[in-house]
């Protein structure tokens, strides 16, 4: 039946039908699609009931600030609007950060729940609460970088030989638990190793440090 109902509810941005969201404001009769919500500002909070709004009836944020002439979105450092809107936000906290509404949501979207915060004064609590009831979507879940694999390669240890010569009869890959073919890794940076047998290290010897790091012709042993 609400299907039914929303395919002859018209848009009042865009005209056509099947708008199936509608303003929550009592005796408004306005609806919208989805994806006509920004170019009509309407609101739709992702959050608790989920209550959309139209462009008249949607929250306004209630800090008393405008932004200085020049200021610039702390995330694309493209010039602000001249005053609060619905594209123009402030964080509610400093007072200082100022962001387009669409630079704020793509930041959301990156870095989810855990890590959303103003980003000037790291405000978390009252900045979160107050994105969200003006229509900040947040996804429920950590930073994008930790799921695309994007620092995968950080916790790779380096597993090879990085000597002028390898002697290893297996190659530089090959690496034993001790003796000559033992593969040492450096000791202030771990970003290159070397076999016991090709620099010609003791077994005695507890640490190595490459060339780069040792600032050597040939690595410094310790």
């Amino acid at each position: 039946l609400r299907g039914l109902l929303c395919s002859f509810q018209h848009c009042f941005v865009c005209g056509e039908s099947g708008a199936s969201i509608s303003c929550r404001e009592l005796g408004c009769d306005r609806s919208f699609h989805l994806p006509c919500a920004i170019e009509g500002e309407c609101v739709t909070q992702f959050f608790g009931l989920c209550r959309s709004f139209c462009w008249q009836h949607r929250p306004e944020q209630a800090v008393e600030v405008s932004p200085e002439e020049g200021t610039t979105c702390l995330i694309c450092l493209d010039l602000v609007g001249d005053r609060k809107s619905y594209s123009t936000m402030v964080c509610p906290a400093c007072k200082h950060a100022w962001f387009h509404r669409g630079c704020i949501q793509t930041q959301a979207f990156h870095v989810g729940f855990s890590h959303f915060y103003c980003p000037h004064c790291q405000n978390d609590y009252r900045f979160l609460m107050e994105m969200l009831t003006m229509g900040i979507r947040v996804p429920k879940r950590g930073p994008s970088w930790e799921y695309d694999g994007a620092y995968e390669e950080l916790y790779d240890r380096h597993s090879r030989c990085d000597a002028r010569q390898c002697f290893c009869p297996g190659g530089r890959e090959q690496a034993e638990e001790e003796g000559p073919w033992q593969l040492l890794l450096c000791c202030s940076c771990a970003a290159e190793g070397t076999h016991r047998g090709c620099s010609i290290l003791r077994n005695s010897t507890a640490s190595w440090e490459c060339d780069g790091c040792a600032g050597l012709g040939t690595g410094k042993r310790q």
